[in-house]
C-alpha cells in the first residue's frame, strides 16, 4: 500500500507532444503503458489536441475534466462539445480524438 501526492505545478514538460502536458500518475509512479491510471494535465492553446493522434485504450479508461474553456472530443461516429466542469469518460478499446478547435 502507498500513497503519493503529487503538485502540477512542480512538474516539467512530460513528453515531445507540442501541447503543455504533465504526467501526474508518472510522477507518482505508475507506469505509463501497463498502469490502469493514466493522469495527466494538458494545457490546449487552439489548435491543439491531447493526443498525438486519434487513439485508443486497451485497458484504460480515460476521462477528461474541463477547468477552463471548452473541449471538443471526437468519436467515430459523432463529436462532442464539452463545457468546464464537466467530465466524459472513454471507455477502453473506444477511440477518440480531443483537442480544442479554436
Amino acid at each position: 500500500m502507498g500513497y503519493h501526492l503529487v503538485d502540477a505545478d512542480d512538474l516539467d514538460q512530460w513528453d515531445d507532444r507540442p501541447t503543455d502536458v504533465r504526467s501526474l500518475s508518472v510522477a507518482a509512479g505508475y507506469d505509463y503503458q501497463d498502469s490502469k491510471l493514466g493522469l495527466r494535465v494538458y494545457e490546449l492553446a487552439p489548435g491543439d489536441q491531447s493526443g498525438l493522434k486519434y487513439y485508443s485504450h486497451t485497458e484504460q479508461v480515460e476521462a477528461f475534466y474541463v477547468l477552463d474553456g471548452t473541449l471538443h472530443v471526437e468519436m467515430p461516429d459523432k463529436e462532442c462539445v464539452v463545457e468546464s466542469d464537466r467530465a466524459p469518460f472513454v471507455d477502453p478499446r473506444s477511440p477518440q480524438r480531443a483537442f480544442n478547435p479554436g
